[in-house]
């Protein structure tokens, strides 16, 4: 887990002010892969004590945008944040818990498949969901 000191040169090498909300945020998504933002404002007040909904969703943005973290969302889901970026790797769904886990790219590098036709793009990112039930749901189905 990577320390405070961590965080505040991830902020500074995309030229972010280091603020406490943003190492807060930082810290909360690094801690809990694919959380909601809902999660993340609960984890962010544990550590800061009051911070506003709008404060949050003004920080994942800036940390999004800067390319700290990665905005996911599933179809059906909510919006879910998260600290792996830059490898293009996609995600598994349960069907019905919704938990959500990495998948890595099955072959190469980004955008790792191969379009049936680009229709003049440059595609440099491919975005896949699988589907299935979790090994949780699945036992409890049987």
């Amino acid at each position: 887990m990577p320390t405070t000191a961590d965080f505040e040169q991830l902020l500074r090498g995309v030229q972010l002010r280091i603020t406490r909300p943003r190492v807060a945020v930082l810290s909360a998504v690094h801690a809990n892969a694919h959380a909601d933002t809902e999660s993340v404002i609960g984890m962010v007040r544990a550590d800061l004590g009051e911070v506003s909904h709008q404060a949050v969703y003004d920080v994942l943005r800036a940390l999004t945008e800067a390319g700290l973290l990665r905005r996911i969302q599933p179809p059906g889901s909510v919006a879910r944040y998260e600290a792996r970026v830059g490898d293009n790797h996609h995600h598994v769904v349960c069907r019905s818990c919704g938990a959500i886990e990495d998948v890595d790219c099955a072959v190469g590098e980004a955008p790792c498949l191969t379009a049936s036709e680009a229709h003049g793009f440059v595609i440099d990112e491919a975005e896949v969901v699988y589907w299935g039930r979790c090994p949780a749901c699945s036992t409890a189905a049987n």
